[in-house]
C-alpha cells in the first residue's frame, strides 16, 4: 500500500515511525511561532502536510502520543482524529492540555501519531430484533471490574 502525503509548506516533515514495529507514525508541528496551552485550554495545531489515501477501503486515525499524554497531559480534544479517504485538506491535530501547567508546542515537535487501517463498509438494514447473548442489554460496568 501507498500513502501519498503532500507537503504544503516546504518545512513540514513527513510522517514517520519511531521504530520498525511502530504501526503509528509521528506527525510533527508546524506553527509560525510557539504556541502555549494553559491548562484545560484546547488549540488546532498545523502539520503542514496532506494525504492521499488509495481508496474507500482505507481511513486514517490520528491518535495521542502516550508518553506526551501520560507525563504532560496533552492529548487529542477530539480523542481520535478520523481522516476519510476523500479528505485532502491540511492533517491539523486538534490539542488539549488536560494538565495543571501551562504547555507550549514547537515547531517540529512530536504532536500525535498517525495509522492507515482498513476499513468495513457494511450495508445497514433495520431489525425489529437482535438475536440474545449473554450478556443482553448489560452497559457500563456490566461485566465487573
Amino acid at each position: 500500500m501507498i500513502l501519498q502525503v503532500k507537503k504544503l509548506r516546504e518545512d513540514a516533515v513527513l510522517p514517520v515511525r519511531a521504530t520498525a514495529g511502530s504501526a503509528g507514525m509521528d506527525l510533527h508541528a508546524l506553527v509560525d511561532a510557539p504556541v502555549t496551552l494553559q491548562p484545560g485550554e484546547r488549540a488546532m495545531i498545523p502539520t503542514g502536510l496532506a494525504i492521499a489515501l488509495p481508496s474507500p477501503d482505507y481511513v486514517a486515525l490520528v491518535f495521542a502520543r502516550s508518553g506526551l499524554a501520560v507525563k504532560k497531559g496533552i492529548t487529542l480534544s477530539n480523542c481520535v482524529g478520523v481522516v476519510d479517504s476523500d479528505y485532502r485538506g491540511e492533517l491539523k491535530v486538534g490539542l488539549i492540555n488536560q494538565s495543571q501547567e501551562p504547555y507550549t508546542v514547537e515547531k517540529g515537535e512530536r504532536i500525535a501519531q498517525l495509522a492507515v487501517l482498513p476499513v468495513c463498509l457494511p450495508d445497514i438494514v433495520e431489525t425489529e430484533s437482535l438475536d440474545e447473548t449473554g450478556r443482553g442489554a448489560g452497559g457500563f460496568g456490566s461485566t465487573g471490574k
